[in-house]
């Protein structure tokens, strides 16, 4: 039986479910879990294509996933606590779990860029926050807060 996976058969997920307004800049955001293909528990892989003018999410950080993004084709403006840099094409990074420094990608490029984006799978314990925005995301996958605790709608 053949372990190749088919990524035209792999279902595209677009945009988030970040509660609106914060949707908005990842609504066009494509997202491939090639990880779930491959039936990965460990880690997971998602091809991720952004069009100009499209972020990878909300700046953030994980408590408990590490993260790490390759880019493919394209340029990428990765922004973090420190700033901004470029990425392009052979260019990484990395995120360490509990590292309160948000990140996030932006493609302010005329062109599409394509991503590996590879992340720790420790969901039933991780949490986080949006440094920049009102949002948090809960332990376990349990939505969304503001970050005074407060619920946003489901």
């Amino acid at each position: 039986m053949s372990k190749r996976i088919d990524r035209d058969k792999v279902p595209v997920l677009k945009g988030s479910h970040y509660p609106a307004p914060f949707d908005l800049a990842c609504a066009a955001r494509a997202r491939q879990r090639l990880g779930d293909a491959a039936g990965l528990t460990d880690f997971g892989v998602n091809l991720l294509r952004l069009a100009p003018g499209v972020w990878s999410s909300q700046r953030h950080w994980h408590s408990a996933e590490d993260e790490f993004v390759f880019v493919l084709e394209g340029e990428v403006i990765l922004v973090t606590d420190a700033g901004e840099e470029i990425l392009r094409a052979g260019d990484c990074a990395g995120f360490k779990a509990g590292i309160t420094d948000g990140h996030h990608l932006q493609n302010r490029s005329p062109h599409e860029a394509v991503l590996l984006e590879i992340g720790s799978r420790k969901t039933a314990e991780d949490f986080g926050e949006y440094p920049d925005i009102d949002l948090r995301f809960l332990q376990g996958r349990g939505g969304y807060a503001h970050k005074d605790g407060t619920p946003y709608p489901a």
